[in-house]
C-alpha cells in the first residue's frame, strides 16, 4: 500500500469531516436559541419543532442508510448532502423564519425536511462513510471524525458572537464552508487496491429482504433499547440545554456567549477523547465502552438538575464532548462485530440514527412541557436517572465483545450474517 496516496486520502477525508462539522455547528449549533429568541417560539412548539424533525430524520435515515449499503463507496448521496447544506443561508433566511411567523406548521414541516436532508441524515451518512474509510485504509475511525469535533469547537468559537450580531452572518458562513467542503469531497479518491478484496464492502447489494431479516434479529431490538434507554436522554437533554445554561446568566447576550465558548471547550473535549478513547473501548470492548458512556451521561444529567452554579454548570457541559466519543466510537466498533457487512449502513442508520430521533417524536415535546412545569432541574434528574436505568439494563442485554484483555480467554462473536452471504467468521 503506498503510504503517500493513504497519507494524502486521510488528509482529505479529515478535511471533509472537518468542514461538514464546521458548516452546520455555524448554524444549527444555535438552533434552539435561533427558535426561541429570533424566531419567538415558546417551550411546547420548539418540543414540536424538534419531535417534527424527528419524524422526518425517522424517515430519511433508513433510507440513507439503504442507499449507503446499495453504492458502498461512491460519493453521491454525499454530493447532495453538500448541495443540500450550501443552501442553507437562502434558505433560513428566505423561506424558513418567514413560514415559522406566518404559516407555522408548514414551515416546521418545511424545516424537517430540509434538515433531515441536510443534517440529520446527512451526518449519519458522512459518519457511515467515514468509518467504511477507516476500515478500508486500517485506520481507527476516531482519528477521522476528531477533526469533525476541531470543526464544531472552531465554528462554536464565533458562533455565538455572530449570532448576537446577526444569525445572517452564521448562515452565510455555513452556505460558503459548504461550497469548499464539496469541493474536498470531489478531490477524494478511494484507491483500487482498497476497494477490490476487502472486509468492509459485501460483494452482494442489500436487498429489502435483509432489511426484514435485521429488523427480526434479537440483537437489533436488544441494542435499540440501549439507545432509547440511554442516547434517548443524552440527546433529548441537548435539545434545549442552551436555554437552561443561558439562565445561569445575568442577560441573555452574556449566556449565549459563554455559551459559544464552552462549545468550544466541549468539542476541543471531543477532539482529544477520539485520539485516545479507541485505544480504551479496544481495551475493554464496545460493550463496555457503551456502559460507560450510560454512567457518564446519567451522572452529567443528575449533577446538571442538583446544580444552580453557573460556575459548576459550565464545568458539567464539557462532559458531553467525552459521552458523544464513547458513544460513536463503541457504537461503530459494536455494530461491525455483531452485524453483518451487507448491511453495515443501514443498521447505523437505523438501529443507532434513526432509533434515536425516535426518541425526539416520543420524548422531546413530553419533555419540553416538563421543562415549563417543573423546571429544567427535575426533569435532568428524571432523564439522568432513566439513563443509569437502561444501562444497568443493558448489562445484560448487549451481547459480549471481544477486547485486548480477552487475549487469555478468547471468544469468537456471533456475526450476524444474511443468507445470501454467509459470515465466514
Amino acid at each position: 500500500m503506498n503510504t503517500t496516496t493513504t497519507r494524502s486520502a486521510q488528509l482529505k477525508m479529515s478535511t471533509f469531516i472537518f468542514l461538514f462539522f464546521f458548516t452546520w455547528s455555524s448554524s444549527f449549533g444555535l438552533y434552539a436559541l435561533w427558535l426561541s429568541q429570533k424566531v419567538g417560539l415558546d417551550s411546547i412548539t420548539i418540543g414540536s419543532v424538534f419531535a417534527i424533525n424527528g419524524v422526518f430524520a425517522v424517515i430519511l435515515k433508513p433510507i440513507y442508510g439503504y442507499i449507503m449499503d446499495k453504492i458502498g463507496m461512491s460519493k453521491w448521496l454525499l454530493y447532495f448532502v453538500c448541495a443540500v447544506s450550501a443552501l442553507m443561508a437562502p434558505f433560513f433566511v428566505f423561506v424558513y423564519q418567514p413560514l415559522l411567523l406566518s404559516h407555522t406548521t408548514i414551515g416546521i414541516v418545511i424545516g424537517a425536511l430540509y434538515l433531515s436532508l441536510g443534517w440529520y441524515a446527512g451526518v449519519a451518512a458522512s459518519e457511515s462513510y467515514a468509518d467504511r474509510f477507516s476500515r478500508l485504509y486500517n485506520l481507527e475511525f476516531g482519528r477521522i471524525r476528531m477533526w469533525g469535533s476541531l470543526g464544531w469547537a472552531m465554528a462554536a468559537s464565533v458562533s455565538g458572537i455572530l449570532f448576537n450580531f446577526t444569525p445572517m452572518a452564521n448562515f452565510l458562513l455555513s452556505s460558503g464552508t459548504s461550497v469548499l467542503m464539496l469541493l474536498m469531497l470531489i478531490s477524494l479518491k478511494i484507491g483500487d487496491a482498497q476497494l477490490h478484496s476487502n472486509n468492509v464492502i459485501s460483494d452482494s447489494k442489500i436487498v429489502f429482504k435483509d432489511v426484514i431479516l435485521l429488523l427480526q434479529n434479537r440483537k437489533f431490538w436488544m441494542f435499540s433499547l440501549y439507545v432509547a434507554g440511554v442516547a434517548w436522554m443524552m440527546f433529548i437533554a441537548e435539545q434545549q440545554f442552551p436555554r437552561y445554561f443561558v439562565s445561569f446568566f445575568a442577560t441573555k447576550e452574556q449566556g449565549n456567549a459563554w455559551y459559544g465558548y464552552l462549545s468550544t471547550v466541549q468539542s476541543g473535549t471531543e477532539f482529544i477523547m477520539m485520539m485516545f478513547i479507541p485505544w480504551l473501548v479496544n481495551q475493554y470492548g464496545a460493550k463496555k465502552g457503551l456502559l460507560f458512556c450510560g454512567m457518564v451521561v446519567g451522572a452529567r444529567l443528575i449533577a446538571s438538575g442538583l446544580t444552580t452554579d453557573p460556575v459548576v454548570i459550565s464545568i458539567i457541559k464539557p462532559l458531553y464532548g467525552v459521552e458523544i466519543s464513547l458513544l460513536l466510537i463503541s457504537v461503530f466498533k459494536y455494530i461491525a462485530e455483531h452485524f453483518h457487512k451487507k448491511v453495515n449502513a443501514t443498521m447505523y442508520l437505523l438501529g443507532y440514527q434513526a432509533m434515536i430521533y425516535v426518541g425526539s417524536i416520543v420524548v422531546a415535546p413530553p419533555a419540553g412541557y416538563l421543562y415549563d412545569r417543573i423546571g429544567f432541574e427535575h426533569t435532568y434528574l428524571l432523564m439522568g436517572s432513566c439513563a443509569l436505568l437502561f444501562t444497568l439494563i443493558s448489562t445484560f442485554t448487549l451481547s459480549r465483545c471481544r477486547s485486548a484483555r480477552d487475549v487469555a480467554t478468547p471468544f469468537t462473536p456471533v456475526l450476524d450474517a444474511v443468507p445470501a452471504e454467509p459470515s465466514k467468521h
